[in-house]
């Protein structure tokens, strides 16, 4: 669910981009590592924090339940002493990644309410597997329509095997199995970079785990943690947007901090478009000077070409020289954006799970309008490539996720401005 702040992107046409950028902190990982807090008493320093509108949801959920937080630029402190854990359904509702609060309040204090977590809009996303992994190891859950009620007298390591290496599922059973007795080994586990980003924070805390980022993570439960310091890791969806917008627009940029090492594929896939990337020693430099090439493409877990990805390559292949098939393997309703892309003359049709492609030479401005936090990034970078003018409407989904979009773009040359809403 968005926020109330209606924003308007302004986009006109401009030169190709040019210049540095430094990318923030992983949205997708700093929300679990606060959700870790709980996980231990004392005062928990993060850094590299990127300053988001979802990141403030989350220090409210944890102050609703009894922490102290403390944000300044790039930094959120936590102090864990007291918790009660309910988490309020009007938070919970406005973010997914409330969920990871599930594990952590089960393995600390054997009780969880929260409401069904809410988030961007593009199709049901159960939570099934965060529940059946949690009840291997002892848990028990009472679910509502309105929410869920889960309780562990006594958590227990056990042996989980996901039916599909959900992220949100395998941070969730990793948090509570840290304080369970004996070994929890997680099979099918997800591999993202933001699971070793988490495991590395847990371990600093005092947990013993192995394997994280391989398809197979094992946790050795202890009896207690400690609070720490730690670094987020850089957004690795925030610089594939940049890349995007590079494709769209041409000319040559670095992504200061961003991880080659957590982007093989999809540096692999806008290769294969024409759009070249390569490590920098301080970061991704990257060069488009040709039209792109059309190149089909399809989501897969990490480390194949993530759902996150893939409405910023599809505005690409939107001007790009040839026809291109896009399929969405992980979640239904992820093509919404599609039409918005028409209206700005984009030639593209859905067929279930697959859209088709036809790249033009250039798109026409319009009014769009943004329906979840990457829609919205993918309008914007579509937008850099059309003749006019173009506003994206957005209802809060952007800030969500990019601490300044439009004003890192306005950094490399674009010309784009922001302005409050209608």
């Amino acid at each position: 669910m968005a926020s109330d702040n209606t924003t308007e992107f302004v986009i006109e046409p401009g030169p190709p981009l040019s210049g540095e950028i430094t990318i923030s902190g992983a949205k997708n990982s700093v929300l679990k590592l606060m959700a870790a807090t709980v996980l231990a008493e004392g005062t928990h320093t993060i850094y590299n924090v990127p300053d988001i509108f979802d990141v403030g949801i989350m220090c409210q959920l944890l102050e609703s339940m009894g922490a102290k937080t403390n944000r300044r630029p790039g930094v959120v402190e936590i102090l864990i002493d007291k918790i009660h854990p309910v988490a309020p359904f009007e938070l919970v509702e406005q973010m997914r990644a409330s969920t990871a609060i599930l594990g952590p309040l089960l393995a600390r204090y054997g009780r969880a309410e929260l409401g069904i977590p809410g988030g961007d809009d593009f199709g049901s996303r159960p939570i099934d597997m965060h529940l059946t992994g949690l009840e291997a190891l002892g848990a028990s859950f009472d679910v509502q329509p309105e929410g869920l009620v889960g309780t562990a007298d006594h958590l227990t390591g056990g042996e989980v095997v996901l039916g599909f290496p959900s992220v949100g599922a395998t941070e969730n059973i990793m948090m509570a199995a840290v304080l369970a007795d004996g070994v929890t080994n997680i099979e099918n586990a997800a591999r993202e970079p933001e699971i070793a980003d988490l495991a590395s924070m847990l371990t600093k805390m005092g947990a013993g785990i192995t394997g994280a980022g391989t398809s197979r993570i094992t946790v050795t439960g202890v009896d207690s943690l400690e609070a720490v310091t730690h670094r987020v890791i850089p957004d690795r969806i925030q610089a594939a947007t940049f890349m995007a917008a590079l494709g769209v627009t041409g000319g040559q940029i670095l992504l200061r901090e961003a991880r080659y090492d957590h982007m093989d594929m999809v540096c692999q896939k806008v290769g294969e478009m024409g759009l070249r990337a390569s490590p920098d020693r301080d970061g991704i430099w990257a060069l488009a000077d040709r039209r792109l090439n059309a190149v089909d493409l399809s989501t897969l877990p990490y480390p194949g070409v993530a759902t996150d990805y893939k409405p910023f390559l599809a505005s690409m292949l939107c001007v790009a020289d040839g026809t291109s098939i896009v399929t969405e393997n992980l979640f239904a309703g992820r093509f919404r954006y599609v039409d918005e892309l028409v209206k700005l003359g984009a030639e593209v049709r859905t067929d279930g799970n697959h859209a088709v492609i036809k790249g033009v030479e250039r798109l026409t401005g319009a009014e769009v309008v943004s329906h979840d936090i990457r829609a919205g990034a993918a309008l914007i970078v579509a937008a850099l490539g059309a003749d006019g003018q173009t506003i994206v409407t957005d209802h809060g989904h952007v800030r969500r996720g990019y601490p300044d979009l439009a004003g890192d773009l306005r950094t490399l040359g674009a010309n784009i401005h922001e302005r409050p809403g209608t």
